[in-house]
């Protein structure tokens, strides 16, 4: 049971290569009706509409709907989905494409005649590649000085952000007290022969946690030392599997208790997920995340309104509503991410169990879209050929 209810948690992110699994941690399937996916036809798009601020009237008239594209993951709580809903008199569809950079895929190929209003989910990894495509419209939300400065990524107003998860090393507490071993410090720290055949990772070719944590090791020892580092990593009996299910169920002790290896590269959100959907009940996590500053990678997901939506206001609204009060108190128990405004309350269970990482080791959206496909076909020649 406890498996079962982990597993619909968080298997699924923050959004990487149009084949790599989207996983970020979804508590349960959503309920709300969804448009399945169908084929798409290339075409070209249109001009950026300018900045504009929606109003705060009361809609009137008949219902209008709404659609969404997004990535399988997303969830959204049933009774925060409804305050939009009748406030607007707009009903909200949503088209649930994968994972997120199959959602983009989606939306650059339909760009002449968009399926969707909204598209959101695209991250950091891939912000460039959204931008340079062409399909967003710039829009400068009612609550954009209530988001930190950090988060705003994308000067043109095209991505708004609103949501961040970081990418850690999650680890097996009770392995490390039984053995009374320390816990690594930093990177460099898992190429000691005290850590041998620990570690087990995800394929950075097709998992969004693995390429994050791929990205880390970039920003933390540079162009000219990472693959060193992977080299050192190899030596020392890291395991690569291809997705995260793999690696946090089959190989990682701290969660099934079955598995080899105590550490894993998994979410700093997840140790309290083990709590929430324990059963029978825990009071204690049995995993915790390593947050030291350069150990982890920062995932902000963003929403962007689409070129040639005919509900241009309603649009406006629901990218409104995201960063409201309301919808950003729902996403850490729906999507186990933080939200990114302050005004919003964490759940007392993230508050004790998670923990944001000090100084994660991000890279510009531009470099990462210069650079992630070489470095990806870099990393695979060194760690497993």
């Amino acid at each position: 049971m406890k498996k079962a209810a982990l597993l619909l948690l968080l298997v699924a992110l923050l959004a990487s290569a149009c084949a790599t699994p989207v996983e970020k941690p979804t508590p349960t399937p959503d309920t709300r009706p969804t448009v399945t996916p169908q084929g798409a036809t290339p075409s070209a798009g249109a001009a950026t509409a300018p900045t504009t601020t929606s109003p705060l009237a009361t809609p009137t008239g008949e219902t209008r709907t709404l659609t969404v594209l997004t990535h399988d993951s997303f969830v959204l709580s049933d009774e925060v989905l409804q305050q939009f809903e009748q406030a607007n008199n707009a009903r909200v569809q949503f088209i649930k494409q994968g994972d997120a950079g199959q959602a983009l895929t989606r939306a650059i190929l339909t760009k002449n005649n968009p399926e969707a209003d909204v598209l959101f989910g695209v991250d950091n990894t891939f912000m460039s590649r959204a931008l340079e495509a062409g399909i967003l419209e710039a829009y400068q939300p009612i609550r954009w000085e209530n988001v930190p400065q950090e988060f705003k990524l994308d000067p043109t107003q095209q991505l708004i952000p609103i949501d961040y998860g970081d990418v850690c090393l999650n680890y097996d507490k009770a392995y490390f007290e039984g053995k009374k071993l320390t816990l690594p410090q930093t990177l460099a720290d898992l190429t000691k022969p005290e850590y041998k055949d620990m570690l087990v990772i995800e394929n950075p070719a097709g998992s969004s946690p693995g390429l994050a944590f791929m990205l880390a090791t970039v920003s933390a020892f540079g162009e000219d030392r990472w693959l060193g580092f992977w080299a050192d990593l190899k030596k020392n009996g890291v395991k690569v599997v291809e997705d995260w299910n793999t690696a946090y169920y089959t190989e990682f002790s701290g969660s099934s208790g079955k598995g080899p290896r105590p550490i894993v590269v998994s979410y700093a959100s997840s140790p309290p997920a083990e709590v929430i959907f324990a059963d029978p009940p825990i009071d204690q996590a049995p995993t915790a995340a390593i947050t030291t500053p350069q150990t982890c990678f920062r995932q902000i997901e963003m929403a962007g309104i689409l070129k040639g939506t005919k509900n241009r206001d309603l649009a406006e609204r629901w990218i409104d509503f995201m960063l409201s009060v309301p919808y950003q108190e729902d996403l850490p128990l729906n999507q186990f991410v933080y939200p990114v405004i302050s005004q919003a309350k964490l759940p007392e269970a993230f508050v004790k169990w998670s923990s944001v990482a000090q100084e994660p080791a991000n890279l510009a959206p531009e470099v990462i879209a210069k650079n992630r496909e070489r470095w990806i076909e870099e990393w695979t020649n060194e760690v497993l050929r």
